[in-house]
């Protein structure tokens, strides 16, 4: 029989036919056995593990069907030590059986830095530094100097630092700052309408320092503590126009409303 022949005959065709159902049939399969090897249309809500321990985040993964990883550590005050405090993927994403889900903790111990060296330059240089280092300003006294405006000493209470000691992360250092001629006069600010870690600022500026602050009875969670805006200081702009450069100023905050609504506006000295 000729190739052509063979190629017509009803023999060949046959095969042919049952070939490719062969072939079909071994991709129905092949899909089939997928789907089931990959849960297809099988999704698991991400459950919120914030705010849980490590062994809670594990324990809650092992039933909501994910494995929970943990990849990183913070340090906030926010938060309680050893808690997750972020997720990834967010808390009800949908994802397939076994999703690694990134956790990160609040650690127990904040970040140390390294002090830099602070002294002998002058505040305005000693402030942006100490901050790019992760440190806070804290009180800012002046002592009789033949330089002016120059950071003497870095103490942290009573104790005095030294450049290339490690400290914590967020840890207020104080500045003593020389004065050729005693201390100047400067504007005192009105604070009014801000957050304390504005007004802290703000003061900073003047070369003023932050003194008590007193929250009243609306603000009662740490979140309130950060929103909590001033509504009285003291001393007042109202009965206060300049204060020595070092002064302290005690401030009240609150989140009631009630308490700016019957604020007299301050007068305005021009400064």
């Amino acid at each position: 029989m000729s190739l052509k022949n063979f190629l017509k005959s009803r023999t060949f065709l046959i095969n042919i036919g049952a070939a490719f159902l062969l072939v079909i049939i071994l991709i129905f399969v092949t899909m089939q056995a997928l789907k089931m090897y990959t849960h297809h249309g099988v999704s698991y809500p991400v459950p919120n593990f914030t705010g849980l321990t490590e062994h809670e985040a594990l324990e809650l993964a092992k039933k909501m069907n994910v494995i929970a990883e943990v990849v990183d550590s913070v340090y906030s005050n926010n938060a309680p030590p050893g808690v997750v405090v972020d997720q990834i993927p967010i808390a009800g994403f949908k994802v397939k059986e076994n999703r690694i889900v990134s956790l990160t903790i609040n650690s127990t111990m904040p970040e140390q830095v390294v002090l830099p060296r602070l002294i002998n330059i002058s505040i305005r240089q000693a402030m942006v530094l100490a901050e790019n280092n992760g440190l806070q300003i804290g009180q800012i006294t002046y002592e009789p100097s033949e330089f002016n405006d120059l950071v003497l000493k870095v103490r942290m209470g009573l104790r005095e630092l030294n450049s290339g000691e490690l400290l914590y992360k967020g840890t207020p250092i104080d500045l003593v700052v020389g004065r050729m001629y005693g201390n100047a006069e400067v504007p005192l600010p009105d604070l009014t309408g801000l957050t304390r870690e504005e007004a802290q600022n703000y003061l900073m500026n003047y070369m003023l320092n932050m003194g008590v602050t007193l929250y009243d009875s609306s603000v009662i969670t740490p979140e309130d503590s950060l929103n909590a805006r001033i509504w009285r200081q003291i001393p007042s702009p109202s009965t206060v126009r300049n204060v020595f450069t070092g002064s302290s100023v005690d401030v009240w905050v609150s989140v009631d409303s009630s308490r700016f609504q019957t604020i007299i506006a301050e007068p305005d000295f021009g400064f």
